[in-house]
C-alpha cells in the first residue's frame, strides 16, 4: 500500500501523540490518565485523516487542519502553564512540560505540510486546472 506523504505524515504525528500520551501515563498514572485518553483520540483522528486523504478525500485535510489547530492551541496552552509551575518551583512538572512542548513542536511540524496538502488540492480542483 503506497501512501501519500502527507498521510505518512499525519499517521507519523499519530503515532507519536500517542506515544507521548503513553509516555505522560507511565510517568504518573494517578494524575495523567487523561494523558492516554486525549493522545489516544488525537492519534485515532489523524489516522482517519491519512486515510481519508489516502483515499482522495479533500474531506480529511480539512478535518486534519482543524484537529491540528486545536490540540496546537491546547497544546501552546498546556505546555505554557506546566513550564509556569516549573519555573515556579513545581519539579514534577517537568516531564508533563517536556511532553506537551514535544507534542506542540509535532505540531508545528506537520500544521503546515497539511495547509500546503489543502492549496494544493484546491489548485487542483479548480476548473481549468491541468490534474494528470
Amino acid at each position: 500500500m503506497k501512501l501519500p506523504t502527507l498521510s505518512w505524515w499525519l499517521l507519523a504525528y499519530g503515532v507519536f501523540v500517542f506515544t507521548m500520551g503513553l509516555i505522560g501515563y507511565l510517568s504518573n498514572p494517578e494524575k495523567a490518565g487523561t494523558a492516554l485518553k486525549s493522545g489516544g483520540m488525537v492519534a485515532g483522528l489523524a489516522v482517519v485523516w491519512a486515510l481519508g486523504w489516502r483515499s482522495g478525500g479533500r474531506w480529511a485535510l480539512f478535518g486534519a487542519a482543524a484537529t491540528l489547530t486545536l490540540v496546537g492551541i491546547v497544546f501552546l496552552w498546556r505546555s505554557s502553564v506546566s513550564w509556569l509551575a516549573y519555573f515556579s518551583g513545581e519539579s514534577q512538572k517537568l516531564t508533563a512540560a517536556l511532553l506537551i512542548t514535544a507534542m506542540l513542536i509535532a505540531t508545528a511540524i506537520v500544521l503546515p505540510k497539511v495547509f500546503v496538502g489543502i492549496r494544493a488540492s484546491r489548485r487542483a480542483a479548480a476548473p481549468g486546472s491541468t490534474s494528470g
